[in-house]
């Protein structure tokens, strides 16, 4: 078995969603406040982005939380059982994100963005700016589950 991969978080969640949830994640503005060990200028150029591309760690998920078996995604049996690495939340081994929020603003080392579906105190182990040029290729495919899943995902969380 290889070494152990070991990752410092690089910033923080700040304010945003305070509760982690299924659904309602849009239009919630949230701070990425990276960390003061790193200089401003680490972040120069970064506002002409519109998009980032953010790696987050589910900190409050724990190790008996993975499930590495198939099951129906949010476990309704509407949507077939799927294997662990066809799901997309805290039940996988690393329970890691990746999420793509808008960028708004810089302050300092301050990143402010809305569409992060993270939480308050999340750890940001890595960012960068999204580029058109890196996103997929090719025609998009996948099976119905995931959109009637998803359909309310980015509907804005006042709704509610």
């Amino acid at each position: 078995m290889p070494d152990p991969i070991r990752l410092q978080p690089i910033a923080t969640v700040i304010g945003g969603h305070l509760e982690p949830a299924d659904d309602y994640q849009g239009g919630v503005e949230s701070i990425i406040r990276l960390n003061d060990t790193y200089p401003p200028e680490t972040l120069r150029g970064i506002e002409e982005f519109g998009h980032l591309v953010v790696v987050w760690h589910f900190h409050r998920a724990t190790p008996s939380d993975v499930a590495l078996h198939a099951r129906s995604p949010r476990n309704d049996p509407r949507w077939p059982a799927t294997g662990t690495f066809v799901h997309r939340n805290h039940r996988r081994p690393n329970q890691l994100a990746v999420s793509f929020p808008r960028l708004l603003r810089v302050s300092g080392l301050d990143l402010h963005v809305t569409d992060l579906d993270a939480v308050a105190g999340t750890p940001i182990l890595d960012l960068a700016p999204y580029f058109a040029e890196m996103g997929p290729r090719g025609e998009l495919r996948q099976p119905a589950w995931p959109g009637e899943m998803l359909t309310e995902y980015w509907r804005a969380a006042e709704e509610r």
